[in-house]
């Protein structure tokens, strides 16, 4: 069982190694998002910047929702990059799992 998690673990950090560009890319992209979010709806940049990654989480709290309509059309924007980033991590998960080698059922 170790050796599977140790597969598994290898696998993963390699898949982020590769992606880790794309995977950086979005969350900058994400962060900024956020920030310019903050500055135009008057929370500051940290507000922003937590409202991004709570809403591209589709965690969603609701204490802070964008008022303009600029920033409602930034946060759709950020709640898509928000997907992309999830789906990007889970196919990770998925193809390092994929990796990890199978035992073989021969018993002969």
């Amino acid at each position: 069982m170790r050796a599977v998690r140790a597969a598994y673990l290898a696998a993963l950090i390699q898949g982020l190694g590769v992606t880790w560009p794309v995977l950086s890319g979005l969350l900058l992209f994400k962060a900024s998002l956020g920030a310019i979010v903050g500055v135009i709806e008057g929370w500051g940049v940290w507000q922003g910047v937590y409202f991004a990654y709570i809403t591209g989480l589709t965690i969603g709290y609701g204490d802070l929702a964008p008022r303009q309509a600029l920033t409602q059309l930034l946060a759709v924007v950020i709640g898509f990059s928000g997907a992309v980033l999830t789906g990007l991590v889970a196919a990770l998960a998925v193809k390092a799992i994929q990796a990890v080698p199978r035992p073989s059922s021969d018993n002969a």
